[in-house]
């Protein structure tokens, strides 16, 4: 019998930041929503499905796995066994008719592309919005903004918006609906910091700039409630991102300059990688190239020291190699550098990991931008033609491609 590796489905524990236990816990978890009564999942069942030993599960963990990746199961790595091996449709149960017409139940669904069977559903309602929280009930918490988080880097912004704005007002009910400690109050701050700033990704990608920049500015904020530095760092960050995205280049730099100048910076190279990588791209679009040059150098300095950072939260995990040769090509292209630019795009792309969808699209339409603008036709086309759209939801990605598209049509229909 083959028992071919699924490494699809490692590759999705390691970014989802599940352990064997923890995935059969949550399989476990949902089970018991669908079906009314938990799952018996185990961490040796996980390790048989990672095996390949079991390569199509039973619909029980079947459906659960597809909500909790937010995939068919083919995405993850099964394989049918012929034309019984389908996505089973959920039992519907009387107190799930009850909730149909309940508005923040139907917004806490959203379809995740052409190829997902299975509409999202992060157990949104699982927190509390009335009597005692815990920090059981923020862990919770946190880690549901941490998979709103590794969603985007798999599909993208526009199918999360409504999702992410959904929470974030179940949050701020709990946050006057229920009674805690300082302890508490001040974690549940920081995870609505942290959702604040998913948000403010996901208007962008929607191309809601207005939107974006009141999550993330109502991110920095929630941070500075919490005294959660790392959560201020990363709203600084996003604030001058936006900026930069409106054309106010000197607003971006000072913005940028100041994050840099925080004692979380200092500490952490992978805040210092991200703020230096941005801030090069700000010194580029100013027209300083020195500066850009010397800010490339310093991100790339702070990834050699991430092995001496404390362990990332689930927003910066996109934060490696491929992500700072994607940043640094941003930063050439800026410059007029158009084949250093090609070179380190196509390098992140080789770098990527193959579930980061997302990101995989938005630097394959940026290799194929820099193969037009340096002529390259030929090769254009062959970028555009292996660019993986289908399970993608960011308008500002599909708004790019659109435009390469026109560019290639003229010449594809020349004599």
């Amino acid at each position: 019998m083959d028992t071919q590796r699924n490494a699809i489905l490692e590759n999705l524990l390691r970014e989802f930041g599940y352990s064997h236990r923890s995935l059969a816990k949550d399989v476990n978890r949902v089970s018991g929503r669908i079906y009314g009564r938990p799952g018996e999942c185990t961490d040796r069942e996980v390790r048989r499905w990672i095996a390949g030993a079991v390569r199509w599960p039973t619909e029980r963990y079947l459906l659960p796995l597809a909500e909790i990746f937010d995939r068919p199961p083919e995405a993850m790595g099964f394989v049918p066994r012929g034309r019984s091996s389908r996505l089973p449709i959920p039992p519907t149960r009387a107190a799930e008719r009850e909730e149909e017409d309940d508005p923040l139940k139907r917004r806490t669904l959203f379809a995740a592309g052409a190829a997902a069977t299975v509409a999202l559903a992060l157990g949104l309602d699982e927190t509390p919005v009335r009597g005692r929280l815990t920090l059981t009930d923020i862990e919770r918490v946190t880690a549901t903004v941490g998979r709103l988080d590794a969603h985007f880097n798999a599909i993208g912004g526009g199918a999360l918006l409504e999702l992410a704005t959904a929470y974030i007002d179940r949050l701020r009910d709990a946050v006057d609906g229920c009674t805690y400690g300082p302890n508490v109050e001040q974690s549940l701050h920081a995870a609505i910091s942290d959702l604040y700033s998913t948000a403010g990704w996901a208007a962008h990608d929607s191309g809601r700039s207005d939107l974006a920049r009141l999550h993330h500015a109502a991110a920095l904020q929630s941070a500075t409630l919490a005294g959660d530095k790392r959560g201020q760092a990363r709203a600084w960050s996003n604030l001058a991102m936006q900026a930069r995205t409106e054309g106010r280049h000197r607003e971006a730099l000072q913005i940028n300059r100041a994050a840099l100048a925080s004692r979380q910076a200092r500490q952490d190279p992978r805040i210092a990688a991200l703020l230096h990588s941005r801030l090069a791209i700000g010194h580029a679009r100013a027209g300083d190239r020195p500066a850009a040059a010397r800010s490339v150098l310093a991100a790339e300095a702070a990834h050699d020291r991430f092995d001496q950072a404390p362990t990332a939260p689930p927003w910066l995990r996109f934060l490696d190699a491929s992500e700072i040769s994607g940043l640094s090509a941003i930063a050439h292209q800026a410059m007029g550098r158009l084949p250093d630019a090609e070179i380190a795009t196509a390098q992140a792309l080789q770098l990527l990991p193959a579930t980061m969808h997302r990101n995989k699209a938005y630097y394959g339409v940026q290799l194929a931008e820099l193969q037009l603008a340096q002529g390259d036709i030929s090769r254009a086309k062959t970028t555009v033609a292996a660019i993986d759209t289908s399970a993608l939801s960011s308008r500002r990605i599909g708004d790019r491609l659109a435009t390469v598209h026109r560019t290639l049509t003229p010449q594809e229909t020349r004599p």
